[in-house]
């Protein structure tokens, strides 16, 4: 096998960082690509994405900024103390470490040239190396590969290891790569795109299409490699939502839950979050209850929004309630206090067949048949049918969702009868219908990009509010919408300054897009996620959501619903979904 050096890897990131059109990072990378062998492309896929595997495999490296600045300060001959001051002049560790293996004070007696596949396997090996001693033999092997790296290759390793590659390069953009790399054109993305979405795993796709591009074409979806979630487009009236629907349509109740993926093929259950992370041993109660199915499932993916069930006071507990059987201690203990069930609202695949292209109408049929009905159900089923109607005017949804909200649920979901699962869309097959906060209240999600030092009474916990930026999918970037200074409670106040400080950045993230620094008193990694409610969307001269001719727009009267722990960034609003939202409202 003819092995790629790392350095190769490192010259085509340095490139990228430097480049923002998506058609020329694509053209960069389709480059790279030709010149990796087959038995490599998963591994640079992975890499490039700022990965070692999909998050259902559960390898993650988890280094943090102090453990970077030990390596680079062992490495090439300086003090820890040297190093952080050189840290903090330019607040990227990256750079630093560029700069140290440039001035490098001691050399390797042996030194040998990187591979790419040696830096991924060292990589694999600190992520799984645990137990006594484990903290020493990681910074060992970080050690080693700084120690033959050349200096932008040392700059790309750090970066790597604290999950900071700031390459700017998305998944879709490698979708592109991977076309022009084999047709030199994008020919093929509409497929690899699918098969993207339906395996969540881009560095198993691109092998086997650069071994052969009909491979793709007939993937199937399977057990055990979760699909990318389907997500939905959301209209604020129910006229506006029939009449995209064209006139009739499922309307599901909206519950406040935690949505999972659940996967069965004969004795073994998976179950995954809306992140794809395995979540199997925090939910025995639910795994027991899949495995008590019908002797005929035999395979099975479906997926269903949980929530945890007080049978004394008979109600369903919050989101946030539910959220904390994600615990990872006294499981057993908690599965008892805060029992979940699970209300099943699609399926995917059944018996060996894949059921994404199938239309909702017999998904939907198919689920019923196997699971009770939730409105009928006795209190022993843990896993239930969602609650579903066939609407065909708006009067009847809005009293489907005048119901559902008199009885604590979040709205409805409108879906198209005969649309199929559209795995990672945005598409108008499923229309979210929720309930206001207030006479013309919506919600975004969005993530916590820096905050403002608290005055007054706010003094003491040393947060007065966060700034707030959504997604640009046009431009690549995160750009700035609110500053929220309400919502939060004095005890949440305080775990969010607690959290906050852990994200701290000297500089804005290399993708956020700011007018002003003066914006925010303190800069963080984007990684929080938050619903904000406000009352409608304006123009302004702060903010740089939409920008153009110098204004965007900006939530008026934001405040904090609630924390979104089961998001990802990729999973925030979009700034186009705030330009509709702007234009609808006028």
């Amino acid at each position: 096998m003819i092995t790629m050096d790392f350095s190769s890897v490192a010259n085509t990131f340095d490139i990228l960082e430097s480049k923002s059109g998506r058609i020329e990072m694509a053209e960069r990378f389709a480059e790279l690509l030709k010149k990796t062998s087959l038995d490599e492309i998963k591994h640079l896929i992975y890499i490039s994405t700022g990965i070692l595997a999909p998050p259902y495999y559960s390898i993650e490296l988890g280094l943090g900024e102090q453990f970077g600045i030990r390596a680079i300060a062992d490495a090439y001959g300086y003090s820890i103390n040297v190093v952080s001051k050189m840290f903090d002049k330019l607040g990227d560790l990256g750079k630093t470490a560029e700069y140290f293996c440039t001035n490098k004070k001691q050399s390797t007696l042996f030194p040998s040239k990187l591979t790419l596949e040696h830096v991924y396997d060292t990589f694999v090996k600190i992520a799984k190396t645990s137990g006594k001693g484990s903290q020493d033999l990681k910074i060992k092997l970080l050690i080693e590969l700084l120690s033959n790296a050349e200096p932008n290759e040392a700059k790309f390793i750090i970066r790597f290891v604290l999950g900071e590659l700031r390459l700017g390069i998305r998944e879709s953009t490698i979708i592109d790569a991977l076309s022009m790399a084999k047709f030199e054109d994008k020919s093929y993305h509409d497929i690899l795109d699918r098969a993207f979405n339906i395996t969540s795993d881009l560095g198993y796709v691109a092998e086997l299409f650069m071994k052969d591009p009909k491979s793709v074409e007939t993937l199937k979806v399977e057990p055990f490699k979760p699909l990318m979630p389907a997500l939905a487009e959301r209209l604020p009236t129910a006229e506006q939502i029939m009449e995209k629907m064209g006139g009739i349509c499922a309307a599901e109740s909206k519950y406040d839950g935690m949505r999972m993926q659940i996967h069965r093929k004969d004795d073994r259950v998976e179950i995954y979050s809306r992140r794809l992370e395995v979540l199997t041993h925090m939910f025995p109660d639910v795994v027991s209850a899949v495995k008590r199915l019908n002797a005929n499932i035999k395979e099975i993916i479906f997926e269903g929004e949980s929530l945890a069930y007080d049978k004394e006071e008979n109600r369903f507990y919050s989101f946030q309630e539910t959220m904390h059987r994600r615990r990872k201690h006294q499981i057993g203990k908690i599965s008892k206090e805060l029992p979940m069930y699970v209300f099943a609202f699609d399926i995917m695949f059944f018996n060996g067949k894949d059921l994404t292209n199938r239309p909702y109408k017999e998904r939907r049929k198919l689920l019923e048949s196997l699971f009770p009905n939730a409105l009928s159900a006795n209190e022993k089923f843990v896993i239930r049918c969602s609650e579903k109607h066939i609407v065909k005017t708006a009067s009847q949804l809005e009293s489907v969702f005048k119901n559902a909200i008199s009885r604590g649920l979040e709205g409805t979901m409108a879906k198209d009868l005969n649309a199929p699962y559209t795995a990672g869309k945005r598409k108008f097959a499923w229309i979210k219908l929720k309930k206001s906060y207030g006479a013309s209240m919506d919600t975004i999600d969005g993530v916590i990009v820096g905050y403002y030092l608290g005055k007054g009474h706010r003094t003491e916990f040393g947060l007065g509010g966060v700034l707030l930026a959504v997604y640009s999918e046009s431009t690549g970037m995160l750009e700035t919408v609110a500053k929220v200074g309400s919502g939060f409670s004095e005890e949440e106040m305080k775990k969010l300054k607690s959290d906050l400080e852990k994200l701290k950045m000297d500089e804005p993230d290399y993708r956020l897009s700011i007018k002003d620094k003066k914006l925010a008193d303190v800069w963080v990694r984007p990684k929080i996620i938050v619903e904000v409610a406000f009352d409608n969307i304006t123009i302004s001269s702060m903010h740089t959501c939409c920008e153009k001719n110098g204004k965007g727009y900006a939530l008026r009267f934001p405040r904090i619903v609630r924390f979104r722990n089961d998001k990802s960034l990729d999973e925030i609003t979009t700034s186009e979904e705030v330009k509709e939202m702007f234009e609808r409202q006028k």
